[in-house]
């Protein structure tokens, strides 16, 4: 088991500061500095520089992060299998999970509950974000599994296979774009569109497929930029501009007529989703949970 002082130093090195590890540990900031100059008595080396309310790990501080990180990720996975190995319904653990924000909001609200049912004594955190951020909480340690959108050219991580989802071309039925259902792509040049923020699968989605018909997203009449898949829903609702969003986010809205689909000639929009891990990390945590949503989504 990893100490108290171990766990205060962990929390110091990940938030870099004294004051905000107090506040997430409940710890007075006193007591924090007497666990790190414990910790540094004991080592006989400092693990902080300490520059005004600026700190950063020295080389022993790097060290003993990167070594404890490792210890706490077999103590945690460790945990999970023994307390399972009677009977799953005990098996305790914590699953830090990051997913995009279709995955977040359309796809896994099903599974969590079902996993929820499965193991009732895990503890879950998810972490909502666009897929370069659940990337880069994934490479900080800051999640241990993550849902994202297409893959990227990074080493460090392992991508699996998840379910596919469409990309859809929407407006409100009151813009004059409603007009029509069937458009040559070329005409998509004249029309407003709001997209999604940088970072954003469903963006990067957008643009692969455009620049396959020869289009570059700088050449679109791009009026707004969105972060989130409902805030750029709620704003095609009462606008006049064309938006693309994945067709899971948009069900009710296309059946209740509030959104109405286009289509335009040879734009066929289709991204993967997939799950990732950091390069040689694969929990039994982790498996239970790719497992039971492979389960729900792949029948």
């Amino acid at each position: 088991m990893i100490s108290t002082r171990h766990d205060v130093f962990l929390s110091v090195a990940q938030l870099k500061s004294f004051s905000r590890a107090s506040q997430v540990l409940y710890i007075s900031q006193p007591a924090i500095s007497r666990h790190i100059k414990s910790l540094e008595a004991y080592y006989k080396t400092k693990l902080f520089d300490r520059k005004g309310i600026l700190i950063e790990l020295t080389p022993a501080g790097k060290l003993l992060f990167e070594k404890l990180t490792e210890v706490k990720r077999i103590q945690e996975q460790t945990e999970f299998e023994i307390s399972g190995i009677r009977d799953v319904m005990q098996a305790k653990g914590m699953l830090k999970l990051g997913a995009s924000t279709t995955v977040a909001l359309y796809i896994l609200p099903k599974v969590l509950s079902a996993f929820n049912q499965h193991y009732p004594q895990i503890h879950i955190s998810l972490l909502n974000r666009n897929s370069e951020l659940v990337l880069e909480a994934l490479l900080n340690e800051d999640i241990n599994l993550g849902i994202i959108e297409g893959r990227s050219k990074l080493t460090q991580v392992d991508y699996q296979p998840f379910l596919s989802d469409e990309v859809v071309a929407v407006c409100s039925k009151k813009s004059p774009i409603a007009r029509k259902k069937n458009y040559a792509i070329q005409e998509i040049l004249q029309m407003p569109m709001a997209i999604r923020e940088r970072g954003s699968g469903t963006l990067a989605a957008l643009k692969y497929a455009l620049e396959k018909q020869k289009i570059k997203l700088t050449e679109l009449d791009i009026k707004v930029r969105l972060g989130g898949t409902e805030a750029l829903k709620n704003f095609l609702i009462e606008s006049d501009s064309l938006g693309f969003l994945p067709h899971r986010s948009v069900i009710k809205e296309l059946t209740y007529g509030e959104l109405v689909q286009v289509h335009f000639e040879k734009l066929h929009i289709e991204r993967q989703f997939y799950f990732v891990q950091r390069k040689g990390e694969n929990s039994g945590l982790n498996k239970s949970f790719i497992k039971l949503a492979q389960q729900i989504h792949n029948l």
